[in-house]
């Protein structure tokens, strides 16, 4: 419980220095801000990586002594205990693949603030609160878990198909984010609650004057309205509840470890908000991306399936094979896209011209044509030489 209480305090500080010191002035996060803050986040989760060694080596606050359902088999039952070595890279390989599930997280929020039309400096403080109630929804969601795949074994396979169902449709479908304003949960905020159009700083709240424009319904001079932060900051909750029954199956079957798995889903959340404004504009460059995702998500849920023939096959070292993997995947990925990039339209004229030259020699009609112009350019050359 100790531990708990200490990884929570630590969290919250962090997010207080996070608001109270370095994000106190609403103001527009840059993209090279942002680039350093990706950098913070994730330096603060390797170093906290190595609490989590030295912390499973010496069973710092009760840890490594209880047994990790994900590893069961015949010789252990009930799972085996992690060690440091196992801990280690079960929280690197979590903390990686929850942050790259973030990063369809990244273009649903910009659609969000792009349909409710947050400007840019006042994001930064519905992100946050945005992310303490992720927290909350997971840390819930992580202890049903838990409990569930600590009692009953045929959970594991069960997450094993969500997830190679959910990669199958990424991979045929993509994602499809419909409307915002089709949604359900706002249609009834705006219905039932007092929203103005209007924004009013960085405040959730603000008094109704008698002179207020833009509440949706009449009848509420003089009360408490919301505005149009709320909605925003409900959509973001909705949808990373949404991502959760995708992410969570995929964290659980790397570790049933209730800390591992909390502390993991905690960092890559925490990199979230940085990790937006820095790539919420250049998503779109990375077109594999997706795939990628989708590839990693049928990995682990393939791992989930046929955990103990893996681990017999590979041998003590499947964890560290399955981080290569997944690491693997993810960098081909955006490498792929980058080089898509930079040679698409040299490389896409240069097909189209070849394109048409085998066209031009291989169609009949257009082989009559070709050979009539070059005649006509051949007697064009001639006179003019003798000229």
């Amino acid at each position: 419980m100790l531990v708990w209480i200490g990884f929570l305090i630590f969290v919250f500080v962090l997010l207080a220095l996070d608001l109270g010191v370095f994000h106190r002035k609403a103001h527009v996060v840059s993209v090279r801000e942002a680039l350093t803050w990706t950098v913070v986040w994730i330096a603060t989760a390797l170093a906290f990586s190595a609490f989590v060694y030295f912390g499973y080596e010496h069973h710092w606050l009760g840890l490594g002594l209880e047994p990790d359902p994900v590893d069961r088999s015949a010789a252990y039952p009930d799972g085996r205990v992690n060690d440091a070595r196992s801990a280690l890279l079960k929280f690197l390989t979590g903390y990686i693949v929850e942050l790259s599930l973030s990063a369809d997280n990244v273009f649903v929020m910009a659609m969000l603030f792009s349909y409710f039309a947050i400007p840019r400096m006042y994001q930064h403080r519905v992100l946050f609160w945005g992310i303490l109630g992720a927290l909350a929804m997971r840390g819930a969601m992580i202890a049903i878990g838990a409990r569930l795949v600590a009692e009953f074994a045929w959970i594991l396979p069960l997450f094993g198909a969500v997830l190679i169902l959910t990669a199958a449709k990424m991979a045929v479908m993509g994602l499809e984010h419909g409307d915002p304003g089709r949604n359900v949960i706002v249609r009834l905020m705006r219905r039932f609650l007092p929203v103005t159009n209007q924004f009013h700083g960085e405040h959730f709240f603000v008094r109704a004057s008698t002179t207020e424009a833009g509440v949706t319904r009449t009848g509420w001079r003089g009360v408490w309205l919301l505005t149009p932060l709320v909605p925003a900051l409900v959509m973001v909750e909705t949808t990373d509840l949404v991502f959760a029954v995708d992410s969570i199956p995929a964290i659980f079957a790397i570790t049933g470890d209730p800390f591992l798995v909390f502390t993991s889903n905690v960092f890559a959340i925490l990199g979230l908000r940085s990790l937006y404004f820095a790539l919420a504009g250049a998503l779109h460059v990375f077109r594999y991306l997706q795939p990628a995702l989708a590839l990693v998500l049928l990995t682990v849920g393939v791992k989930m399936l046929a955990h103990s023939w893996f681990e017999r096959v590979l041998g003590p070292d499947f964890n560290l094979y399955l981080l290569a993997a997944v690491l693997f995947i993810l960098g081909t990925g955006v490498i792929v896209s980058l080089i898509e990039v930079r040679w698409n339209d040299p490389i896409g004229r240069a097909a189209k011209r070849t394109v048409r030259t085998l066209q031009a020699w291989i169609v009949p009609d257009h082989l009559v044509t070709t050979i009539a112009r070059e005649g006509r350019r051949t007697v064009s050359r001639r006179r003019v030489a003798r000229a």
